[in-house]
């Protein structure tokens, strides 16, 4: 007797069960080690379409082989190649230059800078020199130039957490032993607020930032104040 009567005559629901699938499914074997590709999550769409050269994934593919593209003063072909934060991209054919940071809504935010700001990027120090600190890499030559203690007083931009991307002076850091370190933080508005420690990327000496600062200096606005903006904006273009 045909499985399929045998199992309707017994009473089992036919939909439960698909005829089609093999007795038994093969192994695929995945190639172990680290990946750079973002592969089994989604990227946000934030990430696209942000300078207009590129559309499609076609179109990305034909730029980099072209090795148009240098990613901290390196070409880079691959087209799954990530940049991150403080990376610096550039695209000699425009003579345009460009660094990655944040935004104080936490989203990329692709920055325009100078040819001379360019030559190198900041980097935190996690396991040399001294932990926390900031040091400034030249690009070229992959040697450290300078550093930036970190110490009350010096400006800094938030890595992580409600407050990503906000631009302030540490005021005071707490040690908590067995728990996380928290450092308060202070806008240029007068704003204080308070994150773990290892949210905060020191960029600046004092009040003085060594990389060039987006639109709005880092400075994070209430939904009110961003309202009052737009609305000032509108009167004065009216």
């Amino acid at each position: 007797m045909p499985l399929r009567q045998a199992l309707k005559r017994m009473g089992t629901r036919e939909r439960e069960y698909n005829y089609n699938l093999p007795l038994s499914v093969p192994s695929i074997a995945m190639a172990r080690g680290p990946k750079k590709h973002l592969k089994r999550v989604a990227a946000p769409k934030h990430w696209m379409n942000r300078l207009k050269y590129a559309l499609t994934g076609d179109e990305v593919k034909k730029i980099c082989i072209q090795r148009f593209i240098k990613i901290d003063g390196k070409v880079r072909t691959d087209i799954t190649y990530p940049a991150g934060f403080m990376d610096v991209i550039s695209i000699d054919k425009t003579r345009e230059n460009f660094r990655l940071i944040y935004d104080t809504k936490g989203r990329f935010a692709v920055h325009r800078i100078t040819p001379e700001e360019a030559k190198y990027k900041l980097c935190k120090v996690r396991k040399n020199i001294v932990v926390n600190d900031t040091i400034q890499i030249d690009l070229e030559t992959g040697k450290i130039t300078e550093f930036i203690k970190f110490d009350t007083g010096n400006l800094c931009m938030v890595t992580g957490d409600a407050n990503l991307g906000t631009i302030g002076v540490i005021t005071n850091r707490k040690r908590h032993p067995g728990s996380f370190d928290v450092v308060h933080v202070k806008d240029a508005n007068g704003n204080s607020f308070a994150t773990w420690l290892s949210n905060i990327f020191v960029i600046g000496k004092g009040n003085k930032a060594w990389i060039s600062l987006p639109r709005g200096k880092g400075i994070r606005l209430t939904i009110a104040e961003e309202r009052d903006k737009r609305l000032a904006a509108k009167q004065s273009s009216g």
